[in-house]
């Protein structure tokens, strides 16, 4: 498998903390009028890894016919079909999410120099998006070759995530911290100041981002499944 799809997840956290130092020689009198205690701010980062659990598929499916109708009616047959599909893959109904309709007409532009004539209707398209969930990795390979067996025609794009990243989120976090004090001790050391009580600290961060699998990679992933871990 390409070492690329096992990067799955990737995210920073960082913590800006501000802690209460004993003021130096040369600023005690400034201190003294502003009663304003020294600070040191330093930025801690935390990172963890976390294992992908869960696949989420994006699908389109396209239908074209001569009226509205009849592209929406084939649409919805289309669609029908790649929901039993997919049931019969061991996906449950809270793991496929349908999207919203899309009706174009097609056009026909005349070869009017003048441009005067106006363009006409040839047909319509139907485009119908739908979203499914694997939380059972070994069964990605199975719904990639229902989709592609059923003629998914449009879309189509592969994120492996972890679903529940929120103790390791935690854990990063107090990584973060842990970091910022060790920073803030190193630099009161260097100063020759001491530390005082935390008065303020700040969290940012940015959600585990999910790797893409193109569609162009689809055949190549069938039969292969995620390994290892991955930031967060």
């Amino acid at each position: 498998m390409n070492n690329r799809a096992t990067t799955l997840l990737a995210t920073s956290f960082s913590a800006i903390m501000l802690a209460g130092a004993l003021t130096l020689p040369a600023l005690a009198q400034e201190n003294q009028m502003t009663k304003q205690p020294a600070r040191i701010a330093v930025t801690g980062e935390g990172t963890m890894t976390a294992s992908p659990d869960m696949a989420i598929l994006n699908l389109s499916v396209l239908r074209e016919a001569k009226t509205a109708r009849e592209a929406m009616t084939a649409n919805n047959e289309a669609m029908a079909k790649v929901l039993e599909a997919m049931k019969k893959a061991g996906i449950e109904d809270r793991d496929l999410q349908t999207g919203g309709i899309n009706i174009q007409p097609r056009y026909v532009y005349p070869d009017d120099k003048n441009g005067l004539k106006e363009p006409s209707i040839t047909g319509y398209t139907v485009s119908n998006s739908l979203t499914v969930r694997v939380r059972d990795l070994a069964k990605v390979g199975n719904v990639l070759d229902e989709s592609v067996t059923l003629g998914i025609n449009q879309g189509g794009d592969l994120n492996f995530v972890n679903d529940n990243p929120a103790a390791t989120i935690n854990e990063a976090r107090k990584r973060a911290v842990t970091d910022a004090i060790a920073k803030a001790k190193t630099l009161a050391d260097a100063a020759g100041v001491g530390i005082g009580r935390l008065v303020e600290i700040n969290e940012q961060s940015r959600p585990p981002m999910p790797m893409p699998i193109a569609r162009a990679q689809f055949k190549t992933m069938a039969d292969a499944a995620p390994q290892g871990s991955v930031p967060v």
